[in-house]
């Protein structure tokens, strides 16, 4: 999970310009201001590309913070990593 943690902070990095220390699993929008509605596609963006991932609608509203992102990458992933196996 730690390496998980430690490139969304980088994807915060890349979206926010912030300190990917300062995100922890804990990290809200309300932590961040320029995490609104334009910053979560940005941040989604980049999460992709960190990722190699495409989230869909459903994907981006259940990320509501840190974990819930984690949650969701880490599910894309293993989904992802399963169906390549098939």
């Amino acid at each position: 999970m730690e390496e998980l943690l430690s490139k969304v902070r980088s994807a915060f990095q890349g979206a926010f310009d912030i300190d990917p220390q300062t995100i922890t699993m804990d990290t809200a929008p309300t932590d961040i201001p320029a995490w609104d509605s334009m910053g979560h596609v940005t941040l989604a963006s980049n999460l992709e590309q960190t990722f190699g991932l495409n989230f869909d609608v459903d994907d981006l509203m259940e990320m509501e913070n840190v974990k819930e992102i984690c949650r969701v990458v880490q599910t894309k992933l293993c989904s992802f990593k399963g169906a390549q196996v098939a």
